[in-house]
């Protein structure tokens, strides 16, 4: 299953835009999640349980697809480092969670498309009009101006979620490159193989029995946490990086939304 080809036209454009929005709608309801969690679990743990559920939907899915041979690809550095950068990402975020609301600290996160935009220039040689740059700067400020009432002094934990938002970059940049040469399932695979392969180390120091409800919360987390990642892969290989930053905002008005319905 042939990588589809990056294309600019309108159609593709816009059912990439639809795949990164409903990724970052799955996102928001993995983070309410792990919030959650969080008071009570260890980081580790819970990311442990959600590679492990989120490994198990990787291989259904490829069992459905009739794919094989998910490892083979003629960049494994690559793969490799692009899968770490998430795992890093993803920690640091769950990590900031235990002292950070999602609101806030989604709001904090929104540098993101800043980076991603910036670059997208020197790492993949897009051309960034001055239309785009206003469009994510605009998107940041009014990011800010809707969640300042609640951010008030930001707390320390805003630099672990700035330094995340800067490898969350990073990787969705890295799913550009590989995406031009290799298929979304192989992608996958080695996000959720090697996430598991690293948290797989350091989880007996960190585990922690927990009852059948959370266990359950974990294994939803795996498998939107497939879904999420797969709607990831699938946008990057159909929409310029620097085309698509602007629409990570909304990740703000979906975080608001899961303040409101939790609280």
């Amino acid at each position: 299953m042939p990588p589809a080809p990056v294309s600019t036209d309108g159609s593709r454009t816009v059912s990439g835009i639809f795949f990164l929005l409903a990724a970052l709608f799955i996102f928001t309801v993995m983070d309410a999640i792990a919030k959650y969690l969080t008071a009570d679990y260890p980081v580790v743990f819970i990311m442990w349980v959600r590679y492990a559920f989120q490994f198990a939907f990787v291989v259904a899915l490829s069992l459905r697809a009739r794919a094989r041979l998910l490892p083979r690809t003629g960049r494994v550095g690559l793969q490799l480092g692009r899968a770490a950068l998430n795992v890093g990402s993803t920690f640091l975020f769950i990590f900031a969670l235990r002292y950070v609301a999602l609101a806030d600290a989604v709001a904090l996160s929104m540098v993101g498309p800043l980076f991603l935009t910036a670059l997208s220039v020197p790492l993949l040689g897009e051309t960034v009009g001055i239309r785009r740059w206003t469009a994510v700067v605009i998107g940041f400020v009014g990011a800010l101006i809707i969640l300042r009432p609640g951010l008030g002094v930001v707390h320390w934990a805003g630099m672990i979620l700035i330094l995340s938002s800067l490898l969350y970059a990073l990787y969705q940049i890295a799913t550009r490159v590989i995406s031009r040469s290799d298929p979304p399932l192989t992608i996958l695979f080695y996000t959720t193989a090697v996430g598991l392969a690293i948290s797989s180390v350091i989880v007996p120091f960190e585990w922690k029995a927990a009852p059948l409800e959370v266990w359950l919360l974990l294994v939803v987390q795996g498998g939107l946490g497939a879904l999420a990642h797969l709607a990831v892969i699938t946008a990057f290989t159909r929409v310029p990086v620097s085309t698509i930053a602007p629409f990570n905002y909304a990740s703000v008005v979906m975080a608001l939304g899961a303040n409101h319905a939790s609280s």
